[in-house]
């Protein structure tokens, strides 16, 4: 999504400048409105001679800021004594120098979440939300707490399931480059020595087979190389296109086994996001559109802000899930509970609570059912290649005996 730099004054007068990501200017203006700055000017980021160095910050920095930063406002330092202690603590240099920006801005009159907006690398559009609910409720403390804990399990969650996507493909790739190297380097041994055998004796079908594939690639060896880099770029580019992305993200929702993990995980980062804004006191309408975007697939995002229109309508939360049909229908109701009770924070939190659990599941089930179907696949394919490679020779040490 892309960054948009924006200026404007409050009602007060006061000048006010930052950055936010949104999908357009509009966006932009509808949202700074909701927070009265009226707007004067609006650019996306990277548009002119504008250029931004420096890249992301590191989650595991970000969690030890916030940590520190929540104690430290509990003890009743203020804002720019903190983050000068935090910045000359800092070893992630990117990171020392945009707390040392956010320190310089607060001392000229910004707020601490404006001051952090202008640095979407570092502090994404839901922390930058958190900290204006902190700020305006006089909880900054216990929101910087909460973001904290947000971000670790956010990241305790990235790890499981990109571990449950990494093995597969390892294993995949280390299949493709044992089978061309066999090809490359070993099968021709085979095949020089049934050369100088030379009785005329034609060879078994799977022996032909495989010496037909050590020719190609052994005569298409850098063509391949460069067909797979190829695939590899296009892929990329491909997945980060909206439109294709769109498609892929919906199939992966519906792919056996994948799929399911897949659900559990979108209903954990949604439960646990919208909790901890929920609880931190920003507006539901507002929660959503920030939830949608961190969902991490597009699907899920479309069925988010599809619910948040409905809630803008005045409708309750529970019937626009429902026919969203993406989450378990379960997981809607407790939703509807905790919205009838009035702790729909406590409900999400729990709700998020056991779906990490059972992603955790989900993940240690899926590697010990690839496990051995991989391991018996590449044994397969190996096997089956020396075992054709060796018939000429057990035919040969037949007619021998015979």
């Amino acid at each position: 999504m892309p960054v948009f730099e924006w200026e404007g004054t409050t009602s007060s007068g006061e000048t006010r400048k930052g950055k936010m990501n949104a999908r357009d200017a509009d966006e932009v203006e509808k949202r700074l409105r909701g927070r009265e700055i009226n707007v004067s000017k609006v650019k996306k980021e990277g548009a002119g001679f504008s250029f931004n160095f420096g890249g992301r910050v590191p989650q595991d920095n970000l969690v030890v800021f916030t940590r520190q930063f929540a104690t430290m406002i509990d003890a009743g330092l203020p804002l720019v004594k903190c983050l000068e202690l935090l910045g000359d603590n800092e070893e992630h240099k990117t990171f020392k120098r945009i707390i040392g920006e956010v320190k310089g801005d607060i001392e000229q009159g910004t707020t601490l979440s404006d001051a952090m907006a202008k640095h979407p690398g570092a502090f994404d559009e839901l922390y930058t939300n958190l900290v204006a609910a902190g700020e305006v409720a006089g909880i900054l403390d216990t929101v910087m707490n909460r973001l904290a804990q947000q971000i670790e399990k956010s990241q305790k969650l990235r790890r499981r399931v990109k571990s449950a996507f990494t093995y597969p493909v390892i294993v995949l790739v280390v299949a493709i480059v044992i089978v061309i190297g066999m090809l490359y380097k070993i099968i021709p041994t085979f095949a020089e020595m049934f050369d100088d055998m030379g009785d005329g004796a034609e060879l078994p079908g799977p022996t032909q087979l495989v010496m037909s594939m050590s020719e190609f690639v052994q005569s298409y060896f850098l063509l391949m190389a460069g067909g797979m880099a190829a695939f590899v770029v296009v892929m990329t580019a491909i997945l980060k296109y909206e439109p294709t992305r769109a498609v892929f993200d919906d199939l992966l929702l519906k792919v056996p086994i994948f799929g399911d993990l897949v659900k559990k995980t979108a209903t954990a980062r949604f439960t646990r996001t919208l909790g901890t804004m929920v609880a931190s006191g920003v507006p539901i309408v507002d929660s959503l559109d920030i939830v949608a975007k961190t969902s991490g697939n597009m699907t899920v995002e479309k069925g988010i802000l599809y619910v948040k229109d409905r809630i803008s309508e005045g409708q309750n939360m529970v019937d626009p899930l429902m026919e969203t049909g993406i989450f378990p229908p379960m997981v809607v109701q407790m939703i509807g509970v905790g919205e009838a009770t009035g702790a729909l924070d406590t409900m999400l939190n729990k709700i998020a609570d056991f779906y990490e659990d059972e992603v955790d599941v989900a993940v240690e089930n899926l590697t010990a059912m690839l496990e051995p179907i991989m391991m018996v696949g590449l044994g397969s394919i190996v096997g089956g290649m020396l075992i054709a490679m060796y018939l000429p020779i057990f035919e040969m040490a037949g007619a021998i005996e015979g």
